[in-house]
């Protein structure tokens, strides 16, 4: 008996070394989630995802142009990436996100941050979250700067589209991501007074900070930069494997880009699994959209309305994704169908050579995504995604919100938007041209830029390895 006693307690000592060995690996695990590290996490693994775009981007203009132009678009894409990278760290960065500047007595000026230039601040400060939003906040500076890449293709000379990457990068994308979601005014997460009913500018993830300004530069160097030989009529048919591959990975890492906007995982699981459920819907929306559009135009289903579709409904969607319900999330696709052909059909009428339609894409259906904000924010998901203190007031039009809220407050962003991009692309790209550095000669168009500026057409380079290999075997 005395044996039996004292095996059990041994047994229960044992027990309880491993409950308390349990219990100290707990506390040691709710630690990593109180210091932000699965937080952190969380804006790596959205990082990935919307650096993946990168990847669609490039597959989509691939198939959108000659194929003698295709090392020239893999090339360009991979550079505006390490161009962002190294901009977004150098100034980037800090005028996004820095502290306001001297410039007014509260010490903002609601434009541009100030200091921590080439990370100096969060080279400090150790804190792996800060490390984790550059990394996630670079990305997004790189898929807008991709953007115009495929609006100008086969045309453009590589220093333009490098002095464009730097310029767009480092100064012109940053005062927006300042103005729209750091400490500027019109920014709705802005803790201080706010513009326009003290709502400020819902902009979730970035229909108007990211595609619009991606968008309207693009519109500029494409009317800057002229036509292909043969527009409208006789250019070169894409390859469709390569739009429909290019369609889905965008499809993909927006994912990333939307439901990863949260910022944080740890109590905002609600509010990113709403986001995957509407962005979902606005992309199959969009898609239907125009596939339906297309249909009554032209007794068929047109690929190019189908890849492009996706796309008007994401970028549609990119804004009101959190703030939406999910029928909502249906209309503002399929409405942004709509934006979307009307656009391409304007822009092709204007006679400008947009190859991959990128403003109608981006640059229209971003501002349609923020003007939706205005009209269907429901007060229920806009408070669980903002603040709950402004609900009322600062929900849509259509559900009871001020016109002088996030209504104004939405027209005003594309407003701001439109005369900054504009202005400042007009000018890079307008000296550009003026200066003969814009746009390569007719006779290297002609032959095209892989074969000039790569070392020889993807068809050249694949015969001559084959004729090696022959060669070798022989």
């Amino acid at each position: 008996m005395t044996d039996s006693m004292a095996s059990l307690q041994a047994t229960i000592a044992g027990l309880q070394e491993q409950i308390d060995a349990m219990n100290g690996q707990l506390t040691e695990h709710r630690k990593l989630i109180d210091t932000g590290d699965i937080d952190a996490f969380w804006l790596i693994f959205g990082g990935v995802l919307v650096f993946w775009m990168q990847a669609g981007f490039a597959m989509l203009e691939v198939g959108s142009v000659n194929k003698k132009n295709t090392k020239n678009i893999l090339v360009k894409n991979i550079f505006d990436a390490c161009i962002a990278a190294i901009m977004w760290y150098a100034v980037g960065s800090s005028l996004a996100g820095g502290n306001g500047d001297d410039f007014t007595t509260t010490g903002e000026n609601g434009f541009a941050g100030s200091g921590g230039f080439f990370r100096t601040v969060s080279t400090a400060n150790k804190s792996a979250y800060a490390k984790a939003g550059w990394f996630f906040g670079w990305t997004f500076a790189g898929a807008g700067c991709t953007i115009v890449s495929g609006a100008i293709a086969e045309r453009a000379t590589f220093l333009a589209y490098a002095l464009y990457s730097v310029i767009l990068t480092g100064f012109v994308y940053p005062p927006v991501v300042h103005m729209m979601w750091g400490a500027g005014k019109f920014s709705a997460w802005r803790s201080g007074p706010r513009l326009f009913g003290d709502c400020g500018v819902i902009d979730f993830a970035g229909s108007g900070t990211v595609h619009m300004t991606g968008g309207v530069a693009a519109i500029i160097a494409a009317g800057c930069i002229g036509v292909r030989k043969g527009f409208p009529d006789a250019l070169p048919e894409g390859q469709p494997v390569y739009q429909a591959l290019g369609i889905l990975i965008l499809w993909m890492g927006w994912y990333g880009f939307n439901c990863v906007s949260t910022l944080y995982i740890d109590g905002y699981a609600q509010s990113a699994a709403h986001v995957a459920m509407t962005t979902t819907l606005g992309a199959a929306a969009g898609c239907l959209g125009t596939a339906a559009i297309g249909f009554v135009e032209k007794q068929y289903i047109d690929p190019g309305y189908v890849y492009n579709g996706v796309l008007a409904g994401l970028v549609s969607i990119t804004s009101p994704c959190a703030v939406v319900s999910p029928f909502g999330a249906i209309v503002v696709g399929l409405i942004g169908s709509l934006v979307y052909v009307g656009a391409s059909k304007g822009v092709k009428a204007a006679g400008i050579d947009d190859a991959v339609d990128a403003f109608a894409v981006h640059g229209a259906c971003g501002a349609w995504g923020v003007i939706a904000c205005g009209l269907f924010a429901t007060p229920f998901y806009y408070s669980v995604s903002y603040y709950g203190d402004r609900k009322d007031d600062c929900a849509g039009l259509f559900y009871g919100g001020k016109a002088s809220g996030s209504f104004a407050a939405a027209f005003a962003c594309v407003f701001v938007i439109l005369a900054w991009v504009g202005s400042t692309m007009g000018a890079l790209f307008g000296t550009l041209k003026a200066t003969g550095l814009l746009r390569v000669s007719q006779e290297i168009e002609d032959a095209g830029l892989d074969d000039s500026k790569h070392g020889g057409a993807m068809s050249e380079v694949v015969a001559a390895s084959v004729d090696g290999v022959k060669a070798t075997e022989a």
